[in-house]
């Protein structure tokens, strides 16, 4: 007695490869079941949302070398803006977008910071949400990647070699540029130098140029400045003494630029980690000078 079954051929499954989506990044053609771009690694769940949806998200970029605290920035600003009822509100748009603000807030309730991000595109925290802006009726869609710092410093230095930061500052809509205040507070100069290459970078990139200055709003903001009340009174004379450069640069190359100081951690300590060596440690939370950048940011856009 023979049993009959109904199979799908092999073949047939290959038909629907003929309905290709472009990635929201670099616009490379992917498989409509691509988990991740071929071309640049960022994830096609924020084309199939964007498609799905009949919109086109807005990108923010969030720039700064390795340790800077880009991921604890941008983790405590979604935690923060989700909570929030009164004013700038932020909504996740997909599970994934959740995944950077737990890990951040996951390890700063047990005094740790978060890991260091990998190099590897593919390892990187994205989020797509929907921020509500008080007396703005239609809500923006933004999309943030904390990308990691060694990673952008390879991009700027030897462009295209991370296709994926190329296609993403090319059509980012702002840029928010983290300082490390302590690392210019110890005399270092890797800071200065550093930030003078992005604004270069950003600019010379910008097609959208009036009187030979980009039009993308830039927002530099101080991180780490818990320690330094002087930045948080007045972030623009510190930028002016501290880091005439980079100081110089923005004031040439940009149109529409702030400066701001930002810290998390109200007080920190250090260990000694077997392997690793001095470890800083946070002792408390204490937001400050978070929300602000960001809201600049949003309404010059």
């Amino acid at each position: 007695m023979s049993k009959k079954a109904i199979m799908t051929l092999e073949s047939s499954r290959f038909t629907s490869y003929e309905n290709s989506i472009p990635c929201y990044i670099c616009d490379s053609s992917n498989n409509y079941d691509t988990e991740l771009c071929h071309e640049c690694s960022a994830p096609m769940a924020l084309a199939h949302q964007a498609k799905a949806q009949g919109i086109k998200p807005d990108m923010v970029a969030v720039l700064g070398t390795a340790a800077a605290g880009k991921t604890v920035y941008l983790g405590m600003l979604l935690d923060m803006l989700t909570r929030q009822n009164n004013r700038l509100q932020l909504l996740a748009r997909g599970a994934f977008s959740i995944t950077l603000q737990q890990r951040t807030i996951s390890a700063l309730s047990n005094c740790e910071f978060p890991a260091k991000t990998p190099n590897e595109p593919d390892r990187w925290n994205w989020v797509h949400c929907q921020a509500q802006i008080p007396r703005r009726k239609k809500p923006v869609e933004l999309v943030m990647p904390d990308m990691a710092g060694e990673a952008i410093i390879e991009e700027i230095d030897h462009p295209q070699t991370y296709p994926v930061i190329h296609s993403f500052l090319k059509k980012c809509a702002g840029v928010i540029l983290l300082v490390d205040t302590n690392r210019i507070e110890q005399g270092s100069q890797e800071q200065n130098y550093f930030m003078m290459k992005v604004a270069t970078y950003l600019s010379e990139m910008d097609k959208n140029k009036k009187q030979g200055k980009s039009q993308r709003p830039l927002a530099v903001v101080f991180s780490k400045a818990d320690q330094c009340e002087v930045c948080f009174a007045n972030p623009d004379n510190y930028a002016r003494e501290n880091t005439p450069n980079l100081w110089q640069q923005v004031q040439q190359r940009f149109a529409n630029y702030g400066y701001f100081a930002a810290g998390v951690a109200g007080a920190c300590a250090s260990r000694l980690e077997y392997g690793t060596g001095q470890v800083s440690v946070p002792l408390r939370i204490e937001p400050r000078g978070i929300v602000e950048p960001f809201e600049w940011l949003l309404r010059k856009m």
